[in-house]
């Protein structure tokens, strides 16, 4: 929530926000009501790194995004696009951790689910791309990570059959934008 004084450059911010790259703020409290963008979403996403960046290479999670978009069934490309978008906005925290927040949790779910409205996403994420999410989470394994144990989540999930390039964050933004503008329904 922002409020301007009698200058309008002037800003006095109250409660739980930050500053997005457009220059406007996002309200952990009410984001419902917050003046984010893709812009935002895509600048976000492709500067941050997956698995909290204990990757072998920089691998951001709007390339990630744009990967399982191109993976799903097409009728489920955009909601797999966008699956990720909170984490523009809380970060792309690890599993272990989130299980130990409980607040964070709860959080997240507000934020996401503001997000998927504002987008006209199912509040619910399909189950076509929670099983793409992890025969990608499959190929990351594989591909960046220098562990190779048997994640019990990924059990009967194959990696594709795809190259991660791992985008700098400019191509990465660029690419999750592109990607966008070819999936978003008219009405947005």
């Amino acid at each position: 929530m922002t409020s301007t004084n009698a200058t309008p450059t002037v800003r006095h911010i109250v409660g739980p926000t930050i500053l997005l790259q457009s220059g406007e703020y996002f309200d952990f409290v009410d984001p419902e009501a917050s003046a984010f963008t893709i812009g935002d979403i895509a600048h976000a996403l492709s500067n941050l790194c997956r698995f909290t960046g204990q990757c072998s290479r920089f691998y951001s999670v709007a390339e990630h995004s744009v990967h399982a978009s191109r993976q799903v069934e097409p009728e489920f490309a955009f909601e797999a696009l966008m699956h990720d978008a909170a984490e523009a906005f809380v970060g792309d925290v690890s599993k272990p951790l989130k299980g130990l927040l409980r607040d964070y949790r709860v959080i997240e779910a507000r934020v996401e689910a503001a997000i998927r409205r504002r987008f006209g996403l199912p509040l619910i994420c399909s189950e076509s791309v929670k099983r793409v999410d992890l025969a990608m989470l499959r190929t990351e394994q594989v591909q960046l990570m220098r562990n190779r144990d048997d994640w019990p989540i990924l059990q009967g999930f194959e990696p594709y059959a795809i190259t991660l390039p791992c985008w700098a964050p400019e191509t990465a933004r660029a690419m999750f934008l592109r990607r966008f503008a070819k999936l978003k329904p008219v009405r947005l």
